[in-house]
């Protein structure tokens, strides 16, 4: 599908899935080789039209990983609003941010957290890149800018030191993808 927004000075809503291994002797971080920028950065793409920042993280991680939602356990700070009536809750971004895209076009981008104990149970998309890396924390930090941004190794590094050891691992099936009937009107 088309970006929604293609003019310049234009934002999209992106989403990005930063997934940490932890069933190896050294937790480790997937990145995939970016077929149109030539480097390695998390599994993610935009928010379509018709769904929520957390159904795209689905269907991202679906054809980009070919990691399934339930596969994953997604990280929440322990101190959190859970629950909010008529309203459908969605799990607390490890960071929300707009960076540039070269063009003169940003994206605003939700970047959520999970954790993975097992390899993925789908095949990668037709059209993704099958160049996926897990790498150690040590490993991350030691590619250059060209290689892999800054900010991607910030994030990283943010779930490695902090949310690893300190937030919670909560089952993404606590989080609804669909609208409840119920909720409308």
């Amino acid at each position: 599908m088309p970006h929604i927004h293609s003019e310049e000075n234009q934002h999209d809503m992106t989403v990005t899935a930063y997934i940490v291994r932890i069933d190896t002797p050294e937790p480790k971080a997937l990145v995939h080789m970016h077929k149109k920028l030539g480097r390695l950065l998390p599994v993610g793409g935009h928010v379509e039209l018709l769904e929520t920042p957390w159904q795209a993280v689905g269907h991202e991680l679906e054809e980009e990983s070919g990691y399934e939602l339930e596969q994953l356990k997604v990280i929440q700070p322990k101190s959190r609003l859970k629950h909010m009536t008529r309203t459908v809750q969605h799990p607390y971004p490890i960071s929300m941010n707009t960076h540039d895209i070269p063009g003169n076009h940003f994206h605003t981008d939700i970047e959520y957290g999970f954790i993975a104990d097992s390899n993925p149970e789908l095949s990668i998309g037709d059209d993704e890149s099958l160049d996926l890396r897990w790498l150690t924390q040590a490993e991350l930090n030691a590619l250059d800018n060209s290689l892999l941004f800054d900010n991607t190794k910030e994030v990283y590094n943010f779930l490695f030191d902090e949310a690893l050891p300190n937030w919670e691992r909560v089952d993404t099936s606590d989080f609804v993808l669909d609208f409840p009937d119920e909720y409308r009107g």
